[in-house]
């Protein structure tokens, strides 16, 4: 494990290729072989996370057989288990290990019994990504045989995690964006088994914008995701979920997923659309790193109220609502109400 100025340099190198406003892509080139300097793994997984549902989405992996995404889906969603990513997303540290979780008694996780132990692997270190209290991803690191992560490693995770976040973050905001050709409106009929069962030409090509693999028949984890959050893992059941994503063509989609027909036979439909302004926002301010009540104010402008009635319905003053606009500016790199729901909005969402 490195220490002293060779850690602090290689942090302070993550730190920077976080800040180049990269795209995910790129971003991970970057830093993938910076954090195996300093953690050696054989196996690695991350993704995005919706700061507002905690929902995972652009999970990309290393080492790890694609056909286990359907299982990772059920066991997060709909077993229990140790070291769930909403779990460890309320924790102070929010880095922990499976042996740490577990006791030193990795038998006892589900997940260890039935995928890592077959594949080899023996430790898990999961991280989740915060920025100003937000969550923007995951990062899970996997290492073979009976050796687990060491204290030191952890630190370093734990260390990194809030500069991972603000890379997130930024290629969420600065990501490139496609907007004249966007699909309509998709549907993706999933049976009880959870594979697919029909799907109309928009549902397709949404699909193949969300990574899927026609190859493998494979449907990609964001809509396994959002339809296992139909049912919790206590066994009660909602009506409908939903899951903004960034897709891979650089727009925002939101999948909308609910039940077809009646218990015990029944399906689940899922609906692919490009997202509407009010879908974005709640990702976009977080993202801009503002705080809770300017992101009130920035809803109220976007709705077009002036001052005096955002003022009166928050019940603050006049100059507290300047005062908010005044940051709300500089945060987002913009000099009036115009520009700040043009720099919000883009094109694509008006």
């Amino acid at each position: 494990m490195i220490s002293g100025a060779t850690q602090n340099n290689l942090v302070a190198a993550i730190a920077d290729a976080c800040r180049a406003g990269l795209d995910l892509d790129e971003l991970r080139g970057r830093l993938l072989p910076r954090i195996r300097r300093a953690v050696p793994v054989d196996a690695l997984w991350w993704a995005v996370a919706d700061p507002v549902t905690l929902l995972f989405n652009r999970a990309e992996r290393e080492g790890i057989p694609a056909e286990t995404g359907p299982y990772f889906v059920a066991n997060e969603f709909l077993e229990n288990d140790v070291n769930k990513w909403t779990e460890l997303a309320r924790d102070r540290n929010g880095v922990r290990t499976l042996y740490e979780a577990t006791g030193g008694e990795p038998e006892s996780s589900a997940r260890y019994r039935d995928i890592f132990k077959p594949l080899g692997l023996g430790d898990e270190m999961r991280a989740v990504l915060r920025a100003d209290g937000e969550c923007w991803g995951y990062v899970c690191m996997h290492r073979e045989g009976p050796g687990g992560f060491l204290r030191e490693e952890v630190g370093f995770v734990q260390r990194i995690a809030p500069h991972l976040a603000d890379g997130f973050r930024l290629a969420t905001l600065i990501g490139s964006t496609r907007v004249d050709d966007a699909p309509p409106p998709g549907v993706v009929v999933l049976g009880e088994d959870g594979s697919r069962a029909a799907t109309n030409a928009a549902g397709e090509r949404w699909l193949d914008e969300l990574g899927a693999d026609p190859e493998r028949n494979e449907l990609p984890l964001e809509l396994l995701a959002v339809a296992a959050r139909l049912q919790g893992v206590d066994g009660t059941e909602g009506r409908s979920a939903r899951l903004r994503v960034r897709t891979r063509a650089g727009r925002w989609a939101v999948l909308h997923a609910s039940w077809l027909g009646e218990p015990p036979s029944r399906s689940v439909a899922v609906i692919i659309e490009q997202a509407a302004p009010s879908e974005v926002l709640p990702v976009l301010l977080p993202a801009y790193g503002l705080t809770q009540q300017e992101r009130r104010v920035t809803a109220l402008i976007c709705r077009g109220l002036s001052t005096i009635e955002i003022a009166a319905q928050l019940r603050v003053t006049t100059n507290t609502i300047q005062d908010h606009l005044k940051s709300i500016f500089t945060k987002t790199g913009v000099r009036s109400r115009r520009e700040l729901v043009a720099t919000l909005l883009k094109q694509q969402y008006h």
